[in-house]
């Protein structure tokens, strides 16, 4: 460890720059200059007069913001894209069910059970993936079996709950729109993420 910083003062300082990096870090942009966000901070704190006028400030806000939406929305249109192509192509596979929304579905283990209703409360098993096959959310991997309303999740799992018996075990194919759309899920789902997951319904409560 640095013995640079010594005193409590200074640890807690450390400690403020630190939490105000890792924001900086998590909304950054192409060609974030640290040395300035370093000037502008000190001008601040010491009630300096901006180096920059609230113009150009507003200039360069504005075209900052223009480029964070353009490369936003490529990615978002890049996601969209490779998903529609994976269904396309998954749907042709033997054993793949596509309903009329555009849900797909593959029976690993049908069940004999009942089966919900949009009002029922359920227990599962899960395993959610990207179509690249990288786990996002696994009840599996925790196990534990996670409970809630039917009417609750996604519009796949909805839809494809009320058509599970008990015992089943599904593989679904979730299309953007019956899923997370153009939103996403904060951090962990990108907008326009085609998702699939593996399903095992445990029991209705």
């Amino acid at each position: 460890m640095s013995d640079k910083f010594t005193t409590i003062e200074q640890h807690a300082s450390y400690g403020v720059g630190r939490q105000l990096g890792e924001q900086l870090a998590a909304n950054s942009f192409e060609g974030l200059d640290i040395s300035a966000v370093q000037v502008g901070l000190s001008d601040a704190f010491e009630g300096k007069e901006s180096a920059v006028s609230m113009q150009e400030l507003q200039t360069a806000f504005t075209e900052i913001s223009q480029r964070i939406q353009k490369v936003q929305e490529a990615a978002a249109a890049a996601a969209s894209a490779e998903g529609e192509a994976f269904l396309a192509e998954n749907q042709q596979r033997d054993g793949v069910v596509t309903l009329e929304s555009g849900l797909q579905y593959e029976i690993i283990t049908e069940g004999t059970g009942d089966k919900p209703n949009y009002d029922s409360t359920v227990r599962t098993h899960y395993h959610g993936t990207f179509i690249s096959g990288d786990v996002f959310d696994s009840s599996v991997l925790r196990d534990q079996p996670a409970e809630f309303p039917v009417s609750g999740v996604i519009a796949g799992w909805t839809e494809a709950l009320q058509l599970m018996p008990v015992g089943s075990k599904w593989k679904l194919y979730v299309p953007h729109h019956l899923a997370y759309g153009e939103r996403g899920a904060g951090a962990s789902i990108p907008p326009y993420s085609a998702l699939v997951f593996e399903v095992e319904l445990l029991d209705i409560l």
